[in-house]
C-alpha cells in the first residue's frame, strides 16, 4: 500500500508580503499613537508626581518598541514547507487478457554487416 500524504491546506501557507506589512504599519500606528497619549498626559496631568515620570519614560521607550515590533514579523513560529507534489492511491488497472488465438509476433532480423 502506498503511503496516503495528507493534502497540503491553504491554511498552512505564510500570510502574503502585503498582509503581513499592512499588520506591521497597523501594529506601528498603534503604539506610536500609545506614545503620543503618554505624551500629552505626561504635559496635561497636574499636579506632576510619580505618573509623570512614568508617561515620560514610556513616551521616550515606545518608539523603540514600536520599530522592533514593526521588523519583527507577524509570525514568529516556522512554517513547515509541504510539498506540493500528492501521493495519491489510484485504482487497480485493468486485467490484461492475452488473446492467445492470433499471437501477433513481430521479428526483427539485422545483418552483421554494414552496407558500403
Amino acid at each position: 500500500m502506498k503511503n496516503k500524504h495528507a493534502v497540503p491546506a491553504l491554511t498552512s501557507l505564510p500570510q502574503s508580503p502585503r498582509a503581513e506589512a499592512d499588520h506591521r504599519v497597523h501594529r506601528y500606528v498603534l503604539t506610536m499613537s500609545i506614545r503620543i497619549v503618554c505624551f500629552a498626559l505626561m504635559v496635561l496631568v497636574q499636579p506632576y508626581g510619580w505618573y509623570t515620570w512614568a508617561f515620560g519614560i514610556a513616551a521616550a521607550v515606545l518608539p523603540y518598541i514600536a520599530v522592533v515590533f514593526a521588523n519583527a514579523g507577524s509570525d514568529s513560529t516556522e512554517t513547515v514547507a509541504e510539498s506540493p507534489v500528492q501521493q495519491l492511491e489510484s485504482a487497480p488497472p485493468p486485467a490484461v487478457t492475452a488473446d492467445e488465438s492470433d499471437p501477433q509476433v513481430y521479428t526483427i532480423r539485422e545483418r552483421g554487416q554494414d552496407p558500403a
